[in-house]
């Protein structure tokens, strides 16, 4: 029984919560979950703290933290810190998230040696608290516990997984997303983050967490328990990534921005071992910071081209070639250059870059004489089908029936074999190169971009114009994201109505386009005008609409780690209809704002 059961009037409590439900300024989910934190002893420590919350009348709060149990997503375990709630990433939540992890993976590990666990964290606020808590917790439950003691990226503690041969690895960032949130991500022994069975596994054992074990992070390291092992995975990890280098030139001005975050421990190291000198390191950006103060609107995404526009200008002032940016934990890569040279500054998108890694790398594939027909890259289903298209021209195979999240791609490497790997990419800025990790790594990624960048310098190009060709190629391909927000309970609510009315009455035309097919992998039906018949994909809450015009389509879905509905949008138009490149974008650019403009309506009648 927990302190304020015993000392508190608590049917008092009880009552005030119960009135708020009926005045609905609690949701009745929101209602229960805080009537268990009262009342569970297992959340115990947190029970004053609610009922004061209760006591004070703080309902908006209350329901926020307290209306549903935080889920994994494609990302992990991710939100909002604060201190109390079954909805929000504190003590609590990460320590259940922990122990569930450590049940499930002690379960099926062999025998005769304890299992290890690899643990880093980023520049967030509470992200060295949180990898310590994870840490004692691991330790208790009889784990060994590799420490990256330090600010470390995404993609280096998927590699300490695989190096140090652990059982399991905890990365505690919430990438991209403000300030206020956090997270943790849990990787499997592949290094990769959690694919069924292990995700539905380790999820119920999470949610059926009692008491969380915890050894003193400080005893626990001076026993050996925990070991500090950064330098040594520093060392690997960069050889590793070094090992993707190609030869070529590398007279190039790069100014790289860590946006706050953990690149600076690889980024710069790397660049510098395969030869780039100069780099300039932006220095409004370089400091370690989970305020993100310097970039706009304090979320540090690379996906949004107004973060570079400092950097941009920073680029010019000095002459740069390249602008190279990382997100907090170092697992995406966004870059921008010169449209030609001496010319205005543009951004690229992750398809940009997807498709111009992909070039870059089975180009050197062939020159170098050892591509094969049993090479393969692998995409998601909402990434850009220009990549299977430079591909297809150099006769190896694009894997992309998958759903959206990394792990997916990392999961069919190990299912195809890695051996014949060549590239895996995704939209939102995620690409990974080699076999030593199983996720995203922008650090390999910006080496790359460097490279192809100092090749296309001194062919008297720029990235845009070497893009501009491969348009001229396989086509003119144009790709948008845009999200609609619907936060809280009630947003839950309209994200599933909007899906539900999707599914049921799917919209005759978008963009002034007919809807020729409608593909819905929750159900794994196509619907056409003429009937349906089964859909060979895998399953997931996403729908896609062919257009009537070949190449073009929209993807919709709700995100698995946001409050948001996320749209991708693909336009297209083949290469041997191009006669005007540059009026095809801005065509193209116009059917993607149409587009736009019909989804957001669609989704703005729904209540």
């Amino acid at each position: 029984m927990s302190s304020f059961v015993a000392t508190r009037d608590f049917q008092a409590t009880r009552q005030r919560i119960e009135e708020a439900v009926a005045k609905k300024q609690l949701s009745p989910s929101a209602g229960a979950n805080v009537r268990a934190w009262l009342s569970e002893p297992r959340y115990a420590q947190y029970a004053d703290e609610v009922a004061e919350h209760v006591a004070q009348g703080k309902w908006k709060e209350l329901d926020d933290v307290f209306w549903t149990v935080i889920p994994f997503g494609t990302g992990g375990r991710r939100g909002k810190m604060y201190p109390i709630g079954s909805n929000a990433i504190n003590d609590r939540t990460i320590g259940e998230s922990a122990q569930g992890l450590a049940e499930y993976v002690k379960r099926r590990h062999p025998p005769g040696t304890p299992p290890a666990c690899a643990i880093a964290y980023d520049t967030r606020h509470r992200s060295r608290h949180f990898a310590e808590l994870c840490g004692e917790i691991m330790v208790a439950n009889g784990f060994a516990v590799y420490f990256l003691d330090g600010h470390r990226g995404t993609p280096e503690l998927s590699f300490a997984v695989r190096y140090k041969r652990c059982a399991c690895g905890i990365m505690v960032t919430a990438s991209h997303n403000p300030p206020s949130d956090n997270a943790v991500k849990a990787y499997w022994s592949t290094g990769g983050q959690l694919l069924p069975p292990h995700d539905q596994g380790v999820i119920e054992r999470v949610m059926a967490a009692g008491e969380i074990a915890r050894v003193p992070f400080a005893d626990a390291l001076q026993r050996g328990d925990v070991v500090f092992c950064q330098q040594e995975v520093d060392a690997e990890y960069q050889r590793c990534v070094r090992a993707q280098s190609g030869s070529g030139p590398r007279q190039l001005k790069i100014i790289y921005s860590p946006m706050h975050g953990v690149g600076i421990s690889s980024v710069c190291p790397v660049l510098a071992s395969a030869g780039f000198s100069d780099v300039e390191v932006f220095a409004p950006h370089a400091a370690s910071d989970g305020d993100f103060p310097n970039v706009p609107g304090h979320v540090a995404n690379p996906e949004n081209p107004a973060t570079f526009d400092s950097i941009i200008a920073r680029a010019k002032q000095v002459g740069a070639d390249l602008v190279l940016s990382t997100d907090p934990d170092a697992d995406r890569l966004g870059c921008a250059a010169a449209v030609a040279d001496g010319g205005p500054w543009r951004t690229f998108t992750g398809n940009q870059i997807g498709s111009l890694l992909a070039e870059a790398l089975l180009e050197g594939r062939k020159y170098a004489g050892n591509l094969s027909s049993s090479d393969y890259v692998v995409k998601t289903l909402v990434t850009t089908e220009m990549i299977r298209r430079i591909a297809d021209s150099y006769g190896v195979k694009t894997h992309g029936n998958l759903q959206v999240g990394f792990k997916w791609i990392a999961g069919l490497i190990d299912d195809v074999g890695p051996e014949h790997f060549v590239l895996g990419a995704e939209e939102s800025h995620g690409f990974m190169a080699g076999t030593y990790v199983r996720d995203k790594d922008a650090t390999v990624a910006a080496m790359l971009v460097a490279e192809l960048a100092a090749r296309a310098k001194a062919a008297g190009q720029t990235l845009h114009q070497k893009l501009d060709a491969l348009y001229w190629q396989h086509g003119c391909h144009a790709e948008r994201t845009v999200s609609k927000t619907m936060p809280g309970s009630e947003g839950m609510v309209r994200m599933r109505k909007l899906m539900a009315n999707f599914r049921e009455s799917p919209p005759k035309q978008l963009g002034r386009m007919k809807v020729g097919q409608t593909r819905d992998y929750q159900n794994l039906v196509v619907l056409t005008p003429s009937g349906r018949r089964k859909l060979d994909g895998p399953r997931g809450d996403m729908l896609i609409f062919d257009l009537a015009a070949d190449g073009n389509y929209v993807a919709v879905r709700p995100s698995g780690t946001e409050p948001k509905v996320k749209f991708y949008l693909f336009a297209f138009e083949p290469p041997e209809l191009l006669a005007d490149l540059e009026a095809t974008k801005v065509q193209l650019a116009e059917r993607l704002d149409e587009l736009q403009r019909d989804l957001f309506e669609l989704a703005e009648t729904v209540n």
